[in-house]
């Protein structure tokens, strides 16, 4: 469903956050997406060749940078979740509330057991 808009699962997710908060540094979208950063620099790479995003040095602290989306991809804002929506609809319809909560839990246990030090 997101072939026609040329934006695979994570360049989404990468999108969704930003549309959550503008401008953030590298290293919080990497906390956020529980990714690796070496991941996350590929993923950019390429969504800033498309025109979707761009990246800047802080003005406060050279070190960090922080990414910011363009118009392009602002605009992707107004179609994108609706059919990623429709896809969550479709995917999950077969489980009950319960089972949908259940799932939800495992998947944050899952994370949080990956993702210790």
């Amino acid at each position: 469903m997101l072939d026609p808009f040329g934006l695979t699962p994570f360049q989404w997710e990468v999108l969704d956050c930003l549309w959550q908060e503008d401008g953030v540094p590298t290293s919080t979208l990497t906390k956020q997406l529980q990714q690796l950063g070496g991941t996350l620099t590929g993923v950019l790479d390429v969504m800033e060749k498309r025109g979707l995003v761009y990246r800047e040095r802080d003005q406060n602290d050279r070190r960090v940078c922080r990414i910011w989306l363009t118009e392009a991809g602002e605009q992707l804002r107004e179609i994108v979740p609706s059919v990623v929506n429709t896809l969550k609809q479709e995917t999950f319809e077969c489980l009950s509330e319960q089972e949908l909560q259940l799932l939800s839990g495992l998947v944050d246990r899952i994370i949080a057991h990956t993702s210790q030090d």
